[in-house]
């Protein structure tokens, strides 16, 4: 009897480590909330709108996604410890309307007038709407992926964004400027969670906006288009 229950107590001693160890039962995917809060921005002052330029309205049209999947909602993959690929998909929003809204978000942080109408643009000068606006702004997701491999200690999350910014006059019907960005991330953290996941990606987005508008020449040709 007292075999059986030494037996049992290490049983129950060990079993927080197995669990530990080899994890629960996984998921059939990942969900995060990737969001990009402008509120947190500050946008530079090279590219704050002041004077006529604030009265110039700027369209923004839905952003477009050329990744090469097979499910454009997919985000991401974990690597389980065991080496199965679980994947990774957005909670609220999808990545385009993610991008984009993020967009719209960042001018009006610098004191824009953006138009809340929902366009659609595929880039090419023909296809530039008849809108009332001055300035349009298009842009295509190149890529965006988040991947967590899980172990021990630590767990490792790497996070890409790629993407493409096209800003158009209406008036003239050309397209006066292209913008080509990325931004990345390496982070060693030994917790895991969906959490984490969707901090890493929307600092990551925020980040690629960021650039974007970094750029003095993407100022300077806003400003521009906005006072012709």
């Amino acid at each position: 009897m007292k075999k059986k229950g030494r037996f049992l107590t290490i049983i129950i001693l060990l079993a927080p480590a197995f669990l530990f160890l080899t994890g629960c039962a996984a998921p059939k995917l990942y969900s995060i909330n990737m969001n990009y809060d402008a509120a947190q921005a500050a946008a530079p002052a090279h590219l704050q709108a002041e004077g006529k330029v604030r009265d110039a309205l700027i369209m923004v049209a839905q952003f477009s996604d050329k990744r090469k999947i097979d499910d454009q909602k997919q985000i991401g993959r974990v690597v389980q410890r065991d080496g199965t690929n679980i994947k990774v998909f957005p909670k609220y929003t999808i990545p385009t309307q993610a991008v984009t809204d993020g967009v719209k978000a960042y001018l009006r942080k610098a004191a824009y007038r953006v138009d809340d109408k929902r366009l659609e643009w595929d880039l090419k000068e023909e296809s530039i709407p008849k809108e009332r606006a001055k300035i349009l702004i298009g842009g295509s997701i190149d890529e965006m992926e988040i991947i967590c491999r899980r172990g021990l200690p630590t767990n490792s999350y790497t996070a890409n964004i790629r993407l493409t910014v096209v800003f158009a006059d209406i008036a003239g019907g050309y397209v006066a400027y292209t913008r080509r960005v990325e931004a990345s991330s390496s982070k060693e953290h030994i917790s895991f969670s969906e959490e984490r996941m969707g901090d890493y990606m929307s600092m990551l987005l925020g980040e690629a906006i960021r650039n974007v508008f970094d750029d003095r020449a993407v100022a300077q040709k806003i400003k521009e288009l906005a006072t012709k």
